[in-house]
């Protein structure tokens, strides 16, 4: 008779841990390209491009009668896109920690955003009101999408775990966004030899990081399961559930200014993210297949900084990890106000920066965040997080549209995003974040 191992409930427990977070890190490769395909390289300058189509003389487009520069269009859209995503994740969030039933409410976040990933495919001609309207719906969708999935975190990884489980979501999404603009760049590329137009070719790839979105979004959607609610959370509608949410942070005023901090540090973040392809084909002069090699450098150098960033976070700790990034981010950044225009070594060399500390400044906000977050109202304070992440982060498309649109400059608008990574440097460092996750209820892990 063998001797086999007996497994106990401990041990099934972890095995299921374990498949809920395998699945976990497929919706980061399934979205990320999202992310990576429309949001950073394609949409910016393509978007411009048509909105450039149908300006008038004086290079303006009138959206609602309004006048706004064609080169100020995409990141207005953008701007616009997270105030929707302002108004409707409170609402999903406490939806969620009522119910305990985040699956439904992932799934039409994720197929809505991917949906209007795809109809971009439509978006030529001078259709920038189009390109626009999908933009929007994408972008919120994504954010209240990626809200859902990050209050995850803390119910599939015990607190020992969570900087690695976090840095390994951010690592699978990086390689699936390096995956994917490999194939864009050889379409894009050799669109002629594919017998399409260049037009065609980006619209394509935009229409295809849609469908890859939704394809992948299957597996997670079946491994992650719903867990029974413990939260007492009311049903408001709109601004009163937001405001709602932001009294009962107001009882943990540190996760508060964690917040805080984040809000502002990030803001600059997803800026560079969102405008940096803008900034290389208009200012550099850079072609676009220069763009997607810098675009994909960052992609690959992200998966290993994100897994780098997570080992540091174990021996230094995630706050000062995070510290030291933002070092590096300010630095990186000042250095991209003197590039020279048409020299793609020196972007590629930029690119390379911006990769190494990319992933794993988010990966380890996130972790850290999930230790500060009481427990039961895990959606409803990561829809409070995902403002900052790519909700709140409005300011930043619109401190970099206005000062493109005041000085004509992309040199000055790419400059003024410093004080963001300075600033939020400052709010971090006063932080006393094992006092913050002691009074959020939860225990102090033994590095943080």
């Amino acid at each position: 008779m063998g001797t086999g191992t007996v497994r106990t409930p401990q041990d099934d427990g972890a095995a299921d841990l374990g498949r809920e977070q395998r699945g976990w890190y497929v919706y980061d490769w399934a979205c990320s390209v999202y992310s990576t395909s429309v949001l950073t390289v394609f949409l910016g300058p393509y978007l411009t491009s048509v909105a450039e189509s149908a300006a008038d003389a004086g290079g303006y487009v009138h959206p609602l009668g309004i006048p706004v520069r064609a080169g100020s269009f995409f990141a207005y859209s953008v701007s616009l896109s997270v105030i929707v995503a302002v108004l409707v994740m409170p609402l999903v969030g406490a939806a969620a920690d009522r119910t305990g039933r985040k699956k439904p409410l992932l799934a039409a976040a994720a197929y809505t955003g991917a949906t209007a990933t795809t109809a971009m495919f439509f978006l030529d001609g001078d259709r920038y009101l189009l390109g626009g309207a999908l933009l929007v719906v994408a972008n919120a969708a994504q954010s209240v999408a990626m809200m859902l999935y990050n209050s995850y975190l803390p119910q599939i990884a015990p607190p020992e775990q969570r900087d690695a489980v976090s840095s390994r979501g951010w690592a699978f999404g990086y390689a699936a966004g390096s995956l994917v603009l490999v194939i864009n760049l050889v379409l894009y590329t050799g669109h002629e030899s594919f017998g399409i137009s260049e037009s065609t070719a980006v619209r394509i790839c935009l229409a295809s990081a849609g469908l890859w979105w939704g394809a992948f979004a299957l597996i997670p959607l079946r491994r992650l399961r719903d867990r029974r609610s413990t939260a007492r959370v009311a049903a408001l509608p709109g601004f009163r559930q937001l405001a709602a949410t932001v009294r009962d942070m107001r009882r943990h005023p540190l996760t508060l200014a964690f917040l805080l901090a984040y809000l502002v540090y990030n803001d600059g973040i997803q800026t560079v993210i969102s405008q940096a392809s803008v900034y290389g084909s208009e200012e550099l002069g850079l072609g676009q297949s220069t763009l997607i090699g810098a675009i994909l450098l960052v992609q690959v150098l992200a998966v290993a900084g994100a897994l780098t960033m997570g080992r540091l976070a174990r021996t230094y700790g995630a706050k000062r990890t995070i510290l030291g990034s933002l070092v590096a981010w300010t630095m990186t950044l000042a250095a991209g106000y003197f590039l020279p225009a048409g020299a793609p070594v020196w972007f590629f060399v930029l690119a390379a920066g911006i990769g190494l500390v990319l992933g794993g400044s988010q990966a380890l906000s996130r972790s850290l965040f999930s230790h500060l977050v009481p427990p039961g109202k895990e959606a409803e304070y990561f829809s409070a997080y995902e403002m900052s992440d790519r909700g709140m982060s409005w300011l930043g498309p619109l401190l970099f549209g206005l000062t493109y649109q005041l000085t004509g400059s992309y040199r000055d608008a790419i400059i003024s995003l410093v004080g963001f990574f300075v600033i939020g440097f400052v709010l971090l460092a006063r932080v006393p974040v094992g006092r913050a996750i002691r009074e959020a209820g939860n225990p102090v892990p033994d590095r943080i």
